[in-house]
């Protein structure tokens, strides 16, 4: 017994030498493919044989991750990457422009290119002597992809995992002065280092293995902040939202993902107040509530700093939000948040009952009121995408998505849907041009949403709507009389309209990226498409523990479907009352009985739910207390 815990120490101390071994092989050079595939590489011994590791190509890397979920990689998220790599793009053309650098993108027409050529053909008329060389500060300063820009982006990913998202910023942004890799496990840091050397980027990407918070918090100097922090936790961000407002630079680029939906959605709401300090309301308007939650929460943990953020772009897409703020420094904006922003609470603005349904108000937030994107910015995004397609492989997505997106009225919050304003009053729902060119014809503006595709954004009070719904009812009639008095739908259509709604479609209520056939919405491309599991050591045990759980939980809330001939059989037992009243028309294919029942069968054989059989011949013996008679 003496000697176990003496064994334990030896084995453990063994693992740390091992370890210790593997780490001063890397400076000696980089392990082959097959040497890690195979596991004979140093510290073969604690890497099972049949762990194997999948090569994957995305965008311009080429990543080497293992087929077991050790280290976490989600192929859904490349919509995620590639917006990434050309929102940074974008901002790099904006930070580097401002300091006499151009930026060359492969694929991509420059337009400085162009002058540049003028400028050489006016050389060409006056041309200089042998002796005259021209001076470094006339020619433009270009930064191309791959290469150290001395004055560029210093680029932070607090979560790399398998250092893709990194490794692409290297080989596909230009104008990077260094890119950090930073992730807590310590088999991500041994993947990252091998991917690293796998696409040549050690001079640009530096991994690091340290807890993302506390990196965040080593460099808060001035000095050593980053230009570009990109945050896409599995889960919640906001264990790292306060140390990366204070890590980013003045005016610096802030990214963040959240993909804890459930509750930013609403079926948790005093969850999403202790993680973001707002309650979330289960709406349909709850993805862009969700993205107005998170730039508010950013903001309010920025403020406490004496900074602010400015959001860029904000996206809901699939099965997470994802946004790109600026964060500024300024004590008088930071005075204008609680005004500005998000309202104060100040007292109740409405009665404690809806006035047109007449049901109780629901309170939410605090959430971002101001607009979510810099349309500006959008734009410049949306017309490099657009130029240069090739780049990317979600280039048609991100071109729908953000043309969408400037479609959308920025000073209206949140929306109404198709589906939502139709079964509150139990009627046939309009289609989208019939309800937005009713809008239109009122005086109203209305546009589509982002984050869902029957969204109806409109400036028009909720007054107006309504009376839009009361003309188009009037045209597709309700049955009141199944309505109940105290229903949402008898009070509303209990008023009658003093707006006179015009359905006839106009032009331009049909928008333009609904006209041009964009790829606005994604469909799923395959089985089981969303979240992966998160990452654990044993990856691969785990990943067939979650599929057997999958197989079992499948279908367990659904009844087995039953056999067609013994429904029928089933159903024959029972009499048609129609065939009593002398109405049934189906004869022989009616699925109930038309056979007259027996003066035994009235009380014996007929189940106890079905009156109308014991009621054919109350003469017969028991039938009075018969327990079918009601």
């Amino acid at each position: 017994v003496r000697k176990l815990p003496w064994l334990s120490l030896l084995l453990r101390s063994a693992r740390s030498l091992c370890r210790a071994r593997f780490v001063e092989g890397q400076s000696q050079g980089p392990l082959t493919p097959s040497a890690m595939e195979n596991g004979t590489g140093p510290c073969a011994e604690e890497r099972p044989r049949e762990v194997q590791e999948t090569t994957v190509t995305e965008g311009a890397a080429k990543i080497a991750f293992p087929s077991a979920n050790e280290v976490f990689y989600n192929p859904v998220q490349e919509f995620n990457r590639d917006l990434t790599c050309a929102v940074i793009t974008e901002f790099a053309r904006m930070q580097l422009g401002a300091k006499g650098i151009q930026i060359k993108v492969p694929g991509e027409k420059n337009v400085q290119k162009v002058v540049v050529t003028l400028s050489e053909q006016e050389e060409e008329k006056v041309e200089p002597k042998e002796s005259e060389n021209p001076a470094p500060a006339d020619q433009p300063r270009i930064a191309v992809v791959g290469e150290i820009c001395e004055e560029g982006l210093r680029v932070l990913e607090g979560l790399a995992a398998s250092g893709l998202r990194s490794i692409r910023f290297a080989r596909e942004v230009p104008g990077l002065r260094s890119v950090v890799a930073n992730d807590a496990s310590a088999r991500a840091m041994e993947l990252m280092r091998h991917n690293v050397q796998l696409n040549d980027v050690a001079h640009l990407v530096q991994p690091s293995q340290a807890d993302a918070g506390m990196l965040m918090y080593q460099h808060q100097r001035v000095s050593e902040r980053f230009d570009v922090i990109d945050l896409d936790p599995y889960g919640s961000p906001t264990p790292f939202l306060d140390a990366a407002v204070q890590a980013v630079s003045e005016g610096g680029l802030l990214c963040v993902t959240c993909t804890d939906m459930a509750v930013l959605a609403g079926n948790s709401g005093e969850t999403c107040y202790s993680k973001y300090g707002a309650m979330a309301l289960k709406s349909r308007a709850c993805h862009e509530m969700a993205l107005r939650i998170v730039l508010h929460s950013l903001d309010l943990r920025a403020n406490c700093y004496q900074r602010f953020v400015v959001p860029l772009l904000s996206i809901s897409a699939d099965f997470y939000v994802r946004v790109f703020v600026r964060v500024f420094t300024g004590q008088a904006k930071v005075k204008a948040s609680a005004r500005v922003k998000f309202s104060a609470a100040c007292g109740p603005p409405v009665t404690p009952e809806c006035e047109h349904c007449g049901q109780r108000h629901q309170l939410g937030g605090p959430m971002w009121a101001e607009p979510i994107h810099n349309l500006d910015f959008v734009g410049r995004v949306l017309e490099a995408v657009s130029a240069n397609p090739s780049r990317f492989h979600t280039s048609e997505r991100i071109r729908g998505v953000l043309t969408v997106i400037t479609e959308e009225l920025p000073d209206v919050p949140l929306y109404y849907t198709l589906d939502q304003l139709s079964a509150t009053i139990h009627c046939n729902t309009p289609s989208l041009l019939q309800l937005r060119s009713a809008l239109l014809h009122a005086g109203f503006r209305v546009s589509l949403s982002h984050a869902c595709k029957n969204a109806v954004k409109t400036d028009a009070p909720a007054s107006a709507l309504w009376d839009i719904m009361r003309c188009w009812e009037k045209e597709c009639p309700v049955k009141r009389e199944r309505l109940s008095e105290t229903s949402p739908a008898f009070r509303i259509l209990s008023m009658e309209p003093r707006l006179q709604a015009n359905f006839t479609i106009r032009e331009d209520a049909n928008p333009r990226s609904r006209q041009r056939g964009l790829k606005r919405f994604q469909a799923n491309p395959e089985a089981n498409w969303g979240p992966r599991p998160r990452a654990r050591p044993g990856g691969k045990v785990a990943s067939e523990a979650m599929e057997e759980r999958r197989r079992l939980l499948q279908s367990k809330r659904k009844e087995p479907a039953e056999d067609p001939a013994q429904r029928a059989a089933r159903l024959k037992t029972f009499p048609c009352k129609r065939f009593k009243e002398g109405t049934c028309q189906r004869g022989d294919q009616c699925c109930y009985s038309h056979s007259p029942p027996t003066p035994g069968a009235a009380a014996d054989g007929a189940p106890a739910d079905c009156p109308e059989t014991s009621n054919q011949n109350p003469s017969g013996p028991g039938a009075a207390a018969g327990p079918g008679i009601d």
